[in-house]
């Protein structure tokens, strides 16, 4: 499965950016992201039909 994860914004919480991992990704990120007290948005992303 993947998820976006997207940077936020401290003032307002809007995207700064975002970026595309899979799900053996997200605890690292999240874990770099607490560590350093950066706000982030996760949401997975729809697999596409084949």
């Amino acid at each position: 499965m993947r998820f976006e994860i997207m940077r936020l914004n401290d003032v307002d919480g809007s995207a700064v950016d975002s970026t595309v991992v899979d799900a053996a990704s997200v605890n690292r990120i999240v874990q770099q992201a607490a560590a350093i007290g950066q706000r982030i948005y996760i949401r997975p992303l729809e697999s596409s039909a084949s």
